[in-house]
């Protein structure tokens, strides 16, 4: 392996998992839903957006959906 590299002369390309990273987007929730998912976060050690994905993620692929009827 050499000691150094020479980059100067690489052809840049575009990043082939651009398509699967995460979008930023803006959403309101409760201060208790949001105080939930942090102190998730503190026993778990992952960050609380990190378990909201994770969470809405579980949701998604087991066809879940929240019960709209009022009570």
């Amino acid at each position: 392996m050499k000691d150094e590299y020479d980059f100067s002369k690489m052809k840049s390309r575009r990043n082939p998992y651009a398509s699967k990273l995460k979008r930023q987007v803006t959403i309101r929730m409760g201060d208790d839903v949001v105080e939930y998912f942090k102190q998730l976060s503190e026993e778990t050690g992952i960050p609380y957006q990190s378990l909201i994905n994770l969470y809405l993620r579980d949701c998604m692929a087991h066809g879940r959906r929240p019960d709209l009827s009022w009570r």
